[in-house]
């Protein structure tokens, strides 16, 4: 298996996971927070209503996300012309780059105060994930 293939199975993985823990979202559950107001502030520095509208369509987006990194690493799809698996991927460093790049101004203190459950997750999970999200799907669209 090659680096890029590699990186396409892990990118993809992760956004598979992510798409299904919005799933779960959506009926009402709200683990690993107490409620949704937990589970929002812990998330998004905000109070944002975890509807299935409004996250139906960040389902479909992590799903599409992950199906173009793998279809541009040559794992399912074939036949799908280059320029879309190319732009499908470069789609999907360029939305977790812009959410690394977030990460980094939160992870400064700017917007997110240092003691909030928020301020921790985003430096210990979510910016090095962001990073590594981006790097590997940088790696599938060059390929």
């Amino acid at each position: 298996m090659h680096i890029y293939e590699l990186a396409a199975v892990l990118a993809a993985t992760v956004l598979a996971l992510d798409a299904l823990l919005h799933v779960y979202w959506m009926t009402g559950r709200t683990w690993p927070a107490r409620d949704v107001t937990a589970l929002s502030r812990g998330l998004l520095n905000a109070d944002v209503p975890f509807a299935p509208r409004v996250l139906a369509p960040l389902v479909a987006v992590l799903a599409v996300g992950a199906a173009a990194v793998l279809a541009r690493a040559g794992l399912i799809l074939p036949g799908l012309p280059g320029w879309l698996t190319a732009a499908g991927s470069i789609a999907v460093a360029g939305g977790v780059a812009l959410r690394a790049g977030a990460g980094v101004v939160w992870a400064l203190g700017v917007g997110a105060s240092r003691d909030s459950a928020f301020y921790k997750l985003n430096l210990a999970v979510y910016t090095p994930l962001c990073l590594l999200l981006t790097a590997a799907t940088l790696r599938v669209a060059a390929a």
